[in-house]
């Protein structure tokens, strides 16, 4: 079930066409909001408003609650800022610099994806070898694990492709440091080195650095694609959307993206990437990417289910975006996703645990 584009819900089509804006009623603006509101796109509406040159002739009521929501946006800038110099000053003494990834990569080094961007933690990708030093110098800074039980420890230690999440103690800022972009237990392991060797370095931030440009775009993609939790999934998509917008316009991106993914083992979210991003949001892509990513295209059936899968569950979590079968989408989807980072015998473990024995212990306190 994929949508023609004038059967798409409100958001989608004025995410591929701007433009639309200008024609809205006061009730297209009501559903509009409320749809962005579910993935938090509210701010990056705001952003669209503004570069099509319309927010003094969209209605009041509109344009209020696009005020209240650059103010949030304004809010989380200062924050990041202040939230990722502390971060770099905690990682000094290590030696290795501040490689962002996600919503925090996008808002300092200036993409286009960052503007409007909410998001929660700052994420950061280091060397494995590196983790001892990199937790050490973070907690001696005031960042505390928030996972004590002793399983949820193990399970992040040795499956998982992060360290625990840790929160600073007083501004209750949370950080998320990974030392890959897929757990230890996924069926495929795109090398951290690779990643790490090829990232570039901010040279208005000394310290930082964010992955380059085809890696950003393959980690968005497979952060999406790997997921199992969706309500987001139109935001992310977003993401990818201006990610291979800005990129594309740089010589070489679209001759590197798909023999990167390869060399990487990510062929299969970049195929998903540009099949979802084009058909959601019309993102532009050369006929030569597309005819190269399609080499890494599931079986036909399989598509063919991808396509009714992903066309419910990448729209809003919304009434409006929603048909009868939206609800077992996301839950099949959920599924997938569980079953893509973990063995099944790793994975039934990891539920049965979670079912009777966390659930016991939450219960008991």
């Amino acid at each position: 079930m994929m949508r023609t584009p004038s059967a798409l819900p409100l958001l989608p089509r004025v995410l591929r066409d701007p433009a639309r804006l200008a024609d809205l009623s006061l009730a297209d603006w009501d559903l509009l909001l409320r749809q962005c509101a579910s993935v938090n796109l509210t701010a990056s509406l705001l952003v669209l408003v503004e570069e099509q040159e319309l927010l003094e002739r969209i209605p009041a009521q509109a344009r209020t609650h696009l005020e209240w929501a650059r103010a949030q946006d304004r809010r989380q800038r200062q924050a990041v800022r202040f939230e990722v110099e502390n971060i770099a000053q905690a990682l000094h003494p290590t030696g290795l610099p501040v490689l962002l990834l996600k919503g925090a990569a996008y808002t300092t080094a200036g993409l286009r994806a960052g503007a409007g961007r909410l998001y929660g933690d700052v994420d950061i990708l280091v060397p494995k070898a590196r983790l001892d030093d990199v937790e050490s110098a973070l907690m001696l800074h005031g960042w505390a694990t928030t996972h004590h039980d002793p399983y949820d420890q193990r399970y992040y230690r040795e499956w998982m492709h992060e360290l625990p999440p840790m929160q600073h103690l007083r501004r209750r800022t949370g950080i998320d440091v990974h030392h890959a972009i897929l757990p230890e237990t996924a069926p495929v392991r795109p090398a951290p080195a690779l990643l790490l060797g090829a990232a570039r370095a901010l040279p208005r931030v000394p310290g930082l650095a964010v992955l380059a440009p085809v890696d950003m775009v393959l980690h968005s993609a497979t952060h999406l694609f790997f997921e199992s939790e969706l309500d987001k999934g139109m935001r992310d998509l977003f993401d990818l959307h201006l990610l291979l917008g800005e990129f594309g316009a740089m010589p070489g991106f679209w001759d590197d993206l798909v023999p990167r993914a390869r060399q990487l083992q990510l062929g299969r979210p970049l195929f998903y990437a540009l099949r979802y991003c084009r058909r959601l949001l019309g993102t532009t892509v050369p006929q030569p990417v597309l005819d190269a990513a399609a080499a890494q295209a599931p079986p036909a059936a399989l598509l063919w289910l991808m396509d009714r899968l992903f066309g419910r569950a990448l729209l809003p979590p919304h009434a409006s975006c929603a048909d009868a079968f939206a609800g077992t989408a996301r839950f099949l989807l959920y599924l997938r996703g569980t079953w893509l980072r973990m063995p099944p015998l790793l994975l039934a473990r990891h539920l049965l645990h979670k079912a009777f024995v966390s659930s016991r212990g939450e219960t008991a306190s």
